[in-house]
This record gives C-alpha cells, sequence and structure tokens, in this order.
C-alpha cells in the first residue's frame, strides 16, 4: 500500500513561523493546477505495481481550492492509479474556508477527512501567529464541520510565548469539546528567515522557552491520555481506529509520491524532491520535464532514517528489522549507542523492539539523531 500527497502551495497570508513553500498570489493557479494534472500523468507509471490507500492534500492551504480544482485532480489520480475501495482522502484547510458549503462540497466530493488548522482558540496567540481566521471562525467551522465529518483532525501549537499553563489546557479542553477524533500539537519553532525569527531578533516577542514547551507536552500527553487518546506519534494524538493512515506510512516507511513543487517523493531506496518555485515547476511540466532531483539514500540513511521515524511512534524499532535489513553490525552499534539512555530510563527495549519511555519522548529527536550511523 502507498500514498500519494499533493501539494497546493497557495496562502492568503504568510504565517509568522511558517517555513513551507507558498506563494501568497493566486495569479498562476489556473496553470498550476494544470501542471499538477500533467504531473500525475507524466508520473502514472511510478507507482504501477501498487495500490494506492491514501490521498493527501497538503500545503500551503488546499482549502482555497475551489470544489471543482478538488475534484478535477482527485479524478485525474483514480484515472492513473489503482485505488484501493476506500481510500483515506484528506484535505487540510483553514477555518475562514470552510463555510457549511463549502463543507457539504468537500464531504460529496470524496473528501474523507479534514484537517484543520485551528493552532489556538485565542486571538492573542493566532496575531502573534499572523494566521488568516479568528478564533470565533475556529469554533464555528468545528460545529459545522463536525456535523458532516466523522474523521478530522485539528493542529494546535504549544510553547507560544506568554502562553501559561492555564491557557494551554483551556486550548486542549475547548478543542475536545467538539468531540474530534484526532489532534496534532506541535512545540512552536524558530525557523530561519521566517518573521517568527525577525520578529525575536527585534525583541518584539520573546523567544519560545524549552521549559515552557516541555511542561505543555507534559500537560497534552495528560490529558489527551485520560480521554482515551492513543500517543501514537510524537506529535500526533488519535482515538483508536482514526491515526492518519497517510502520515503513518512515512513513518512505517512505506513508498509514496510527491505531486507539486516542492513535494517530497520516497520509493525505498531513493528519495525526490520537486523544484519549490511554481511558476519554474509550471514552466518545466509544460516541456514535459520531471521538475525533481533524486537522492540513493546508502544503508546508512537508510538505517538513520528508519531510527529516526521509529523512535518517534509506538511501534518503535525492531532489532530484528534491523538486523534483517542493515545487518549485525547495525543491532551492535545501535544496542552500544541506546545503553546511557536506557540507563537514564529515557529509552527501554522489551520483546526485541527499542521504544521511548514517557520519559523520553519529549526527547526522541535529539535521543534518535545520536543514534545516527555516520560512517
Amino acid at each position: 500500500m502507498c500514498g500519494i500527497y499533493i501539494h497546493i502551495p497557495f496562502c492568503k497570508k504568510k504565517c509568522s513561523y511558517c517555513d513551507f513553500h507558498f506563494s501568497t498570489s493566486l495569479k498562476w493557479k489556473s496553470e498550476l493546477i494544470s501542471a499538477l494534472i500533467s504531473e500525475i500523468k507524466l508520473r502514472k507509471n511510478e507507482l504501477k505495481d501498487e495500490v494506492i490507500e491514501t490521498i493527501y492534500f497538503g500545503g500551503g492551504t488546499p482549502s482555497i481550492l475551489n470544489t471543482s480544482e478538488i475534484k478535477h485532480i482527485l479524478k485525474t489520480v483514480y484515472d492513473n492509479f489503482n485505488i484501493v475501495k476506500n481510500p483515506e482522502i484528506t484535505l487540510e484547510a483553514n477555518p475562514d474556508d470552510l463555510s457549511e458549503e463549502k463543507i457539504i462540497e468537500l464531504y460529496n466530493a470524496k473528501i474523507n477527512r479534514l484537517s484543520i488548522g485551528i493552532q489556538s482558540f485565542f486571538e492573542d496567540d493566532l496575531l502573534l501567529m499572523n494566521r488568516a481566521h479568528n478564533a470565533e471562525e475556529s469554533k464555528k467551522c468545528l460545529e459545522i464541520a463536525t456535523k458532516y465529518f466523522g474523521n478530522i483532525t485539528i493542529d494546535l501549537i504549544y510553547g507560544v510565548p506568554k502562553m501559561t499553563n492555564k491557557k494551554w489546557l483551556e486550548n486542549i479542553n475547548m478543542a475536545l469539546s467538539f468531540g474530534v477524533s484526532h489532534i496534532s500539537s506541535y512545540a512552536l519553532t524558530v525557523e530561519p528567515k521566517t518573521a517568527l525569527e525577525s520578529f525575536i531578533k527585534k525583541g518584539k516577542i520573546e523567544s519560545p522557552n524549552e521549559n515552557t514547551a516541555h511542561q505543555h507536552f507534559t500537560i497534552l500527553v495528560e490529558e489527551l491520555t485520560k480521554r482515551e487518546f492513543v500517543h501514537y506519534e510524537l506529535s500526533n494524538f488519535g482515538k483508536p481506529q482514526y491515526f492518519s493512515k497517510h502520515n503513518t506510512s512515512y513513518w512505517l516507511g512505506k513508498k509514496y509520491l510527491g505531486i507539486g513543487p516542492s513535494a517530497h517523493s520516497y520509493n525505498g531506496t531513493e528519495r525526490s524532491w520537486n523544484i519549490a518555485n511554481n511558476i519554474k515547476y509550471i514552466k518545466l511540466i509544460e516541456s514535459g520535464i520531471l521538475p525533481f532531483e533524486v537522492e540513493k539514500l546508502s544503508l546508512n540513511d537508510q538505517y538513520n532514517e528508519y531510527i529516526m521515524t521509529g523512535l518517534r511512534t509506538i511501534w518503535g524499532v525492531s532489532l530484528e528489522k534491523i538486523e534483517q535489513n542493515f545487518g549485525t553490525e547495525f543491532v551492535k552499534y545501535l544496542k552500544k549507542h541506546s545503553e546511557k539512555y536506557v540507563l537514564q530510563q529515557l529509552l527501554n527495549i522489551e520483546d526485541g523492539v527499542l521504544r521511548t519511555t514517557e520519559k523520553g519522548k519529549f526527547l526522541s529527536d535529539g535521543i534518535a539523531s545520536d543514534l545516527f550511523k555516520l560512517n
């Protein structure tokens, strides 16, 4: 089973923390959609022997498209790939795009999972993030969306400057009051060349505090666990049967095809990525040229990627799989370098699987990087 990711590189506004590829100008939107359609057709043979289980519209802001454009893209995917009977089809959306009319249209257009970028239910946080929506729009869209969609995930950001533990808990409880079945939550991160970095350098806002973020993370885990959510990946919490199939395929090392400017693809041994420039992407596709670069993954690269993704999930890192895919030396290396984290109770090994403990979860990325094989 494989997945297809479709990158829609348009947004109404630039969020202060965002470093993804997108444009706030819709001037080339129709040409870009035509190019997406063409790229799907040009790459139809890349997964010709595979069955597609998930289709994911990411961005950018895919909800900026009208429903007929979404339907056109989906029809092209169906016409060119072998799709399972009931695939998971996710569309990322912003609250300000989700009128009741739009929600009904999406429901009738094969979209069966909405990923709504709430981020916070407080106006001051949304202003700091430069989000296009306000808190009232967040609540209103969730009231309507939950009437039509049973599978909804929302994004929340913690570790925001001046966000108290009490305020963060209110955010969580407000999210839960709508009965959503999945929450993705991330610490506010300062990426290079973003507006957030500039604001911090100029002293306009405080830098995010790691200790505060850790406290928020702990509160999040405790509250969602009490509500019977499964913490199945570092930043993802889902009720049973509501894990993201698409994102889980990334973490379990399944193949996926990325369509659109800046989109990434993976076939098990190679990773490729499209050019992150809308106009160049359009021109190259119009010329029949696939605008991507390819990286052949070394054995070390593949091992390191498995360590990074595995330690972020409840499935952990299988020593048997390390043995089968990489050899005995890699197993010895992993055991040796993980010893100190086991002694610190940040990792444990049980039934041949290496996992982070509750204490170690927040630190999983740093632990994983320390277990990488560099030569």
